[in-house]
C-alpha cells in the first residue's frame, strides 16, 4: 500500500493545531462509568432547553426537511434586523457564533498579520488565529487579586497593538472566567483602536449579563465602523444542539463575511427555531431568572465549601480549588456530575461549573463537598 506523507502535506499553521475539546457528553459518561441520572454542567447550556415556540417551529420545519434551507436566512435576518434596529445587510449568520469567528479569521488574517486576545480567552480564538497563519499576541490577564480577577486587561491589550494588528478578540462576558468589562471602559478602549484594526466583541452570554454593567456593543456600531459583535442562540435561547449564531457589523464587513460563508451553513430547523425563539420573550425571561437564582445558589454553595469563586456575568462560575482539578473532576464524574476542567486554558487548579436547575445546582454543590471531604 502506497505511503502518503500526510504531515508534510498539511499546511504549516495546521500541523501543530490542538483541536477544541468540548465538555464530556452524558452518553460517554454512562458508557465509561455506568452511572445514571447524570447532570451535565460542563458546556454552559441552558438547563431548560428550547421554549415551546421553538419546539413547535422545529416540528413544523421537519415537514420540509427534504429541501435545502433558505441559503440567505431571509426570515431570521429580517427578525434580527428588527430586534437590533439595524439593516439586514449588517448581519452574517453562522453555524453557531464559532462559525463567524472562523469567517473573521479567514477574511482578515494572513501570515504577516497579527491578532490579539487575552490570556484566559475563549479557546476558539487561538485556534482560528493559528489556522490562518497569523501571529497571536497574548495579553496578560488582570491578576487574581484584581477587582475583576483574571479578567481582560485593556491596557495590556493596547500595548500589543501595532500596524500589523488586524483583529482584537474580546469576550464580554468572558469564557471561561465569567468576568466582564463595564460599558465606559470598553467603549473608551474601542475608540482608541486604529481604523485598520477590527474589534470582535463576543457577546455569547449577553442575555445573562443584563443585571451587570455589561454593555450592548451593538449600540456602538454607528460610531465604530471597525466593530463586529457576535451573538448566539446556544446559551440563553437554549438551542445549543442546533448551532446558530450571528455577527453584526457595518455592511462592508458583513458583505465580506457573507462572501466566505458556506452555502446553507445554518440548517432549516435551526433557522425556524431561532426565529421562534427570538419572539418567545417569556421563555427568555424564565431562563434568565432561573440563571440568576442558580448563580447565587452556586456561588454561595461553593463559597461555603471554602472555595474561591470568581465573579460571573454568565451562566457559569470559575472556581479555584487550590489544588489540581483533575482528581476533583474525576470524583464528580463518579457522582454523576459533569463539570469542566480548564487546564487547557492554563488554569489547572480550576473548574468551570455551569448553572443548572436549582435541584441540579444543589446536587453539584453537595457532590463537590463530598469529593473535597474524601480528598483530605
Amino acid at each position: 500500500m502506497k505511503e502518503v506523507p500526510i504531515q508534510s502535506l498539511v499546511a504549516p499553521p495546521v500541523r501543530g493545531l490542538q483541536p477544541y475539546v468540548p465538555g464530556k457528553p452524558i452518553a460517554e459518561l454512562e458508557r465509561e462509568y455506568g452511572v445514571q441520572d447524570i447532570i451535565k454542567l460542563a458546556s454552559n447550556e441552558n438547563p431548560l432547553g428550547p421554549g415551546k415556540r421553538a419546539r413547535a417551529a422545529m416540528a413544523r420545519a421537519l415537514t420540509e426537511i427534504g429541501l435545502y434551507p433558505d441559503g440567505s436566512g431571509f426570515e431570521l435576518k429580517r427578525q434580527l434586523a428588527a430586534h437590533h434596529r439595524i439593516a439586514p445587510e449588517c448581519l452574517t449568520l453562522g453555524n453557531g457564533s464559532n462559525d463567524v469567528l472562523v469567517l473573521l479569521a479567514e477574511a482578515f488574517l494572513t501570515p504577516g498579520t497579527e491578532a490579539i486576545y487575552s490570556q484566559y480567552c475563549f479557546a476558539v480564538y487561538p485556534i482560528v488565529v493559528q489556522a490562518s497563519g497569523a501571529a497571536a499576541r497574548v495579553a496578560p490577564s488582570l491578576p487574581p487579586d484584581a477587582a475583576m480577577p483574571l479578567g481582560h486587561d485593556l491596557d495590556a491589550i493596547a500595548r500589543l497593538i501595532s500596524e500589523r494588528t488586524r483583529l482584537v478578540f474580546i469576550a464580554n462576558p468572558n469564557n471561561p472566567t465569567g468576568t466582564w468589562l463595564a460599558a465606559q471602559e470598553l467603549l473608551a478602549f474601542l475608540r482608541t483602536l486604529p481604523a485598520a484594526t477590527i474589534a470582535v466583541v463576543d457577546e455569547a452570554y449577553f442575555e445573562y449579563s443584563r443585571d451587570k454593567d455589561c454593555p450592548d456593543g451593538t449600540q456602538w456600531l454607528d460610531e465604530l465602523p471597525n466593530l463586529v459583535v457576535t451573538r448566539t442562540f446556544s446559551k440563553a435561547y437554549g438551542l445549543a444542539g442546533l448551532r446558530v449564531g450571528y455577527a453584526i457589523s457595518q455592511p462592508a464587513i458583513a458583505e465580506t463575511l457573507n462572501r466566505l460563508r458556506q452555502p446553507f451553513n445554518v440548517n432549516s430547523i435551526a433557522l425556524a427555531a431561532a426565529s421562534a425563539a427570538l419572539e418567545d420573550r417569556e421563555h427568555l425571561v424564565r431562563s434568565v431568572e432561573l440563571n440568576k437564582s442558580a448563580l447565587i445558589q452556586l456561588t454561595e454553595g461553593l463559597s461555603s465549601l471554602g472555595l474561591n469563586v470568581l465573579p460571573s456575568a454568565g451562566n457559569f462560575v470559575l472556581v479555584d480549588l487550590g489544588r489540581p482539578a483533575g482528581p476533583i473532576f474525576e470524583g464528580l464524574l463518579r457522582r454523576a456530575v459533569i463539570a469542566r476542567p480548564v487546564g487547557n486554558y492554563g488554569l489547572p487548579n480550576h473548574l468551570r461549573i455551569t448553572t443548572g436547575t436549582l435541584e441540579q445546582t444543589r446536587r453539584a454543590v453537595e457532590a463537590l463537598g463530598e469529593v473535597l471531604r474524601n480528598a483530605k
